[in-house]
């Protein structure tokens, strides 16, 4: 009973831990942090202040970064429907709008 209690003890932290990222998450992740040190791609924040206010009555939820093209998309909820605003990342110009 002991040996069993000592395994199960040493195989409890290996479970409770997350798993490590995939490959492809950590290269979009440097990837896009590169772009934004060179200057190739507008910060979150300056992204959020063009597009935010032009979203009236909407509730702003997140965003996603597609790399390597530098696509932001930011997504809305309004009267229970999502809204997704795909933003150039080099430029922040609004390329299109899914939902209502």
């Amino acid at each position: 009973m002991l040996p069993s209690l000592l395994l199960c003890g040493l195989a409890a932290p290996a479970i409770a831990q997350p798993p490590p990222p995939l490959p492809d998450q950590v290269r979009d992740g440097s990837v896009a942090l590169q772009a934004r040190r060179q200057g190739r791609l507008l910060p979150l924040p300056e992204i959020e202040r063009r597009v935010v206010p032009t979203m009236r009555d909407a509730q702003y939820i997140g965003f996603d970064l597609e790399m390597p093209s530098g696509i932001y998309t930011l997504k809305f909820l309004k009267k229970g429907a999502v809204i997704w605003v795909d933003v150039d990342g080099r430029t922040g110009q609004i390329l299109g709008r899914t939902g209502r």
